[in-house]
């Protein structure tokens, strides 16, 4: 679990940062203790012996550990569900994703427009757009800048030989195989156009 997996790391650090302050003098184990207590991580699974010697505190380690995974919510409506309040909490986490995407990866703002109608209408556009990458996002079980980056994997490029002049997609990744799938796109057509070279018109006699 995620949990597990920052308290291990912290643990770590704070195993090496008491590893042989045993052997220090009373003063300069008294300094590592203050160290350690600005850093609230490693403070927080400190304990100090009453002879003043710093050990890693497992019964601390052992309730956090009962508590992985496990959140608790509040509310002040006493009909809901515990599954309708952890809905809503879920519902309140991607509004406040989508203004955070809205705002950077959509640009809303700053608005350069001065009339109602244009401030209108570039706030559609944006919502209209967050609504796209939430649908990208639903179907392809991925998130919009990820799947952005892998689409814009796919070029075109223009080529001129002796049989004329063609334009030619690269060849699709794996994933992007996928995603066009999900979203039941058809994938661009490896030759996109050739125009042939002219026939030279045969010397008059």
């Amino acid at each position: 679990m995620r949990d597990e997996a920052i308290r291990t790391r912290i643990l770590t650090r704070l195993e090496e940062a008491i590893a042989g302050s045993d052997d220090l003098p009373p003063d300069q184990r008294a300094e590592l203790r203050g160290v350690i207590s600005t850093k609230p991580g490693m403070n927080r699974y400190l304990r100090v012996t009453p002879g003043g010697l710093l050990r890693v505190d497992k019964k601390k380690i052992t309730v956090e550990a009962n508590l992985d995974g496990k959140y608790l919510l509040r509310t002040s409506d006493p009909t809901l569900t515990s599954t309708d309040i952890a809905l809503g909490y879920k519902q309140l986490l991607e509004v406040e994703r989508g203004w955070r995407d809205k705002k950077s990866v959509l640009d809303l703002r700053p608005v350069y427009h001065r009339l109602e109608d244009r401030i209108r209408a570039h706030v559609l556009l944006c919502w209209l757009a967050l609504l796209l990458a939430r649908i990208v996002e639903t179907r392809t079980g991925t998130t919009w800048p990820v799947a952005r980056a892998e689409l814009q994997r796919l070029h075109v490029g223009t080529f001129t030989g002796p049989a004329g002049t063609f334009r030619q997609t690269t060849t699709p990744t794996p994933e992007a195989r996928r995603l066009h799938e999900a979203l039941d796109f058809k994938l661009p057509p490896r030759i996109w156009h050739l125009d042939p070279e002219p026939t030279p018109s045969p010397t008059p006699r």
